[in-house]
Parts: structure tokens; C-alpha cells; sequence
């Protein structure tokens, strides 16, 4: 009888768990973050463009310390970048507090651009640690498992970020007849709404930067495997040159950023989407729940599946249907458009996890520099909402000012996720077996 290979060894367990915890970590960052680019835009004034810089800033920090951290990991330890992550994480998120004494946009975003450098450091760091954690066989299996605790820490944020900031913002105060009061006032009553707003939206960051320090503690207390290039010698170029030959690699760092672009739009638009059917900021997180909740329930699905059904295929199957949703998000009105968008994130569960193990399937060493270049990819959640941002600011600040193909244009916009998906369905049709990538 063959004996069933062991996702994660017994003596790796407990390095296993720690690292995982740390998806959550940054889950409850991503999730917190999304509803306030709502939040922003009325408490400050902003038209959608405007208020999509906060994802431009939250994903463009990736991009930027993505790959200093590839070579930081590199040249010492997974525990030294695990470190340093935790500190940038603390540091930025504890910024928030004079960003709101300032009352500045400007620097709440620098806060979240290097809360981000720290979420860079994590994750180039704990999706290949967690691939290295056991058989090569189980690999992709066992990085599913860890990124199914990171929408448990997204669930962690929205619920934070409805019952402490939302609930809580009086710029969202509406009279008897459903209306805004806030647009009304005269500035300085805005004024005075506007700085207890900030503080509203600071204090839950201060204290994640207090929590996190916490953790740093914990975690440089305990003692863990270190994995580094016993050699100590950085070869980028050659490095590179081996890099740009794997197709795999080349076509899952662009599949990356198409799907995180999507993901980011989907979760960041669905409280504009509720808005426009009469569903409040407030009311809207409800739907954000359940699309974290189907996307949970999708991780685990695909964990058991990936024991009986090829990744590649999975994620070709899975493409189809974000497709398939994304159609009735653009094209069905109300409520069913609205439940169309929630099921989106049933579909995109396996992606990230999927397309980041394929790509780095026999990589080896190199598998810490693509790594980052996957992280980097990240900056499609960056560039993305911006993007949809200008396309709901062509007929006004509102969200149904012009019709485009019959539907407003709130409902259109998500012609972006939805060639996103076309090319996530691309790369999983296109992916070659290791063993064929000679071929």
C-alpha cells in the first residue's frame, strides 16, 4: 500500500502555523483598507478618481519593496525579512495618527504606502517559505492551505471596518427621507464632522500597529528554520536570464497582476455597485461578508480538490466561471446583478494561491527572486481600481450619470475585471507540466 504523502511534516508544523498566521495578518490589512475608499471620498470630498489612490498607494508600496525584499531575503534569513516586515507593517499603520492630527490625505496615503513596504516583506517571504515547508508534490496543496487563513483575516478587517469606522462616521448620517445631511452642511460644520471622521478612521489602524508590535515580539522570541542561499553570492543576472526562459514564470507574473487587478476591483467596487441600487456604505459591508465567505468556502473546496483534479485545470474551470459572473454583474440590474458580483469571489479563491505555485514550480533557488516578482504583480491592484475609478467619473462623482451599452456606467466598469479573467483563463490554458517547458 502506498503511503499518502504528508502535506506538512510533523517537525515542520509549528513553523508551518506561524508563518501561516501571518496571511491573516495581511488579509485583515487588505480588508480593512478596500472600504475606505468610500470612506475617503465622503468625509473628504473626492471625486471616484481621487479615491481610488488609496488602493494606488496601498498596491503600488508592494511593487516597490517587492523585490529589495527578494535580495534583503536572500543576503540573511526568512526570519530577518519576517522581522522587518512586522516593523514597516507597525510603523506605517502608528503613521495614521498624525496623518489624521494633519487632517492630510496626502499622508494618510504615505502611511498606507509604507504599511504596505511591510506587507511586501511578508508575503516575499512566506509564500515560498510555505512552499519549501514539505514535499514538492503537495507544494501548490500546502499554499492553498495557508492562503485560506487570509480571507479569515479579511473577514477580521471588514468587521472592524464596519463596526468601528463606518458605523461611526457621521459624514454618513442621512435625514428622514434617506439624504446625506453631510453634503448640505456649510464648511464648518464639515469642518468640525470632517476631523472627528479622521480620528474615527485612524484609531483602528493605531491599534493594528500596536497589535503588530506585539507579534514582532513573539515572533523574535521563538525560534525558526532559517532558509537562505547557503552560498551567499547574488547572481541577479543570471538569474534573470534563467527567469525570462520559463514561460510558466513569464506569463504567471502577467496572469498575477490581471487577477489581483480583478480582485481588488470586485472587493473595492462592490460598495459603489450597492450604492447605486439604494443600498448604504454601511449596509453594503453585509455583501462584502459574503463574498470573503464564499471565498473562504471556495479555498477550502479547492484544497480537497486539488487532491483529485489537476491545479492547472481547476484554475481554468474556475476562470470560466468569474467570467460567466462577471457578465451578470455587468449586464443584470439590482439585486441580481449585485448577487452576480458576490459570486465573483467564489470563483477567484483558488487563483492567487494557484497561479503564484504553478509559476514557481521548479524554480529552485530562483524561486525567491520570482517570488517577488509575483509579489511586484500585486501592483495590478494598484493600477486597476484607478482605472475603473475613471471610468465611473466620466459622467459625474455619481454612479449612475450615463448609460454605456444600456447599463450605467458603475455596471460597465466591470469590463475591466472581466478581461482580467479572460487573461487569468489564458495562462491557465496556456501552462506547461515542469517537464514540458522544454518542449
Amino acid at each position: 500500500m502506498t503511503k499518502k504523502t504528508a502535506l506538512v511534516p510533523k517537525e515542520l508544523l509549528i513553523p508551518f502555523i506561524l508563518i501561516t498566521s501571518l496571511f491573516a495578518l495581511w488579509g485583515f490589512a487588505n480588508d480593512i483598507t478596500n472600504p475606505m475608499v468610500a470612506a475617503f471620498k465622503r468625509v473628504l470630498e473626492l471625486n471616484n478618481t481621487q479615491a481610488s489612490w488609496v488602493q494606488l498607494a496601498f498596491y503600488g508600496g508592494y511593487f516597490t519593496m517587492a523585490l529589495p525584499a527578494a535580495f534583503f531575503i536572500k543576503k540573511y534569513s526568512y526570519k530577518t525579512g519576517v522581522l522587518l516586515g512586522l516593523g514597516l507593517y507597525a510603523f506605517g499603520a502608528c503613521l495614521f495618527y498624525p496623518a489624521a492630527a494633519w487632517e492630510s490625505y496626502g499622508f494618510f496615503l504615505a502611511s498606507l504606502y509604507i504599511l504596505t513596504f511591510g506587507l511586501a516583506f511578508l508575503e516575499t517571504t512566506a509564500n515560498p517559505y510555505i512552499l519549501s515547508m514539505g514535499p514538492k508534490a503537495t507544494a501548490t496543496q500546502r499554499l492553498n492551505l495557508a492562503q485560506a487563513f487570509n480571507p479569515m483575516g479579511a473577514l477580521a478587517g471588514l468587521f472592524v471596518a464596519k463596526t468601528f469606522i463606518l458605523n461611526a462616521l457621521q459624514s454618513n448620517n442621512v435625514d428622514a427621507s434617506g439624504n446625506i445631511i453631510f453634503d448640505g452642511l456649510d464648511e464648518v460644520a464639515k469642518a468640525a464632522i470632517r476631523t472627528n471622521d479622521l480620528m474615527v478612521i485612524r484609531n483602528p489602524y493605531v491599534i493594528l500597529g500596536l497589535v503588530v508590535i506585539a507579534i514582532f515580539a513573539v515572533i523574535a522570541m521563538v525560534k525558526m528554520p532559517e532558509s537562505k542561499d547557503s552560498s551567499g553570492k547574488i547572481d541577479f543576472s543570471a538569474t534573470m536570464k534563467r527567469l525570462l526562459k520559463n514561460r510558466n514564470f513569464v506569463e504567471g507574473t502577467f496572469a498575477q497582476m490581471f487577477y489581483v487587478g480583478a480582485q481588488i476591483m470586485v472587493w473595492t467596487y462592490i460598495y459603489q455597485y450597492a450604492e447605486s441600487i439604494g443600498i448604504s456604505t454601511y449596509d453594503a459591508v453585509n455583501y462584502a461578508y459574503a463574498s470573503l465567505g464564499i471565498f473562504l468556502l471556495g479555498r477550502w473546496i479547492c484544497t480537497f480538490l486539488m487532491r483529485i483534479v489537476e491545479p492547472r485545470k481547476l484554475l481554468a474551470l474556475f476562470s470560466v466561471l468569474a467570467i460567466i459572473f462577471t457578465l451578470g454583474a455587468i449586464f443584470l440590474t439590482g439585486l441580481t446583478g449585485l448577487y452576480s458580483l458576490v459570486a465573483i469571489s467564489f470563483a477567484m479563491s483558488l487563483m492567487f494561491p494557484t497561479i503564484y505555485g504553478v509559476a514557481l514550480e521548479g524554480l529552485g533557488e530562483d524561486s525567491k527572486f520570482a517570488a517577488a516578482y509575483l509579489v511586484m504583480a500585486i501592483v495590478g491592484g494598484a493600477i486597476m481600481p484607478t482605472l475603473q475609478g475613471m471610468i465611473l467619473d466620466w459622467g459625474g462623482k455619481g454612479y449612475t450619470d450615463i448609460l454605456i451599452l444600456g447599463v450605467p456606467e458603475v455596471n460597465f466598469s466591470f469590463v475591466l475585471p472581466l478581461f482580467c479573467f479572460l487573461m487569468v483563463l489564458l495562462f491557465a490554458v496556456r501552462v506547461k507540466r515542469v517537464g514540458e517547458l522544454g518542449s
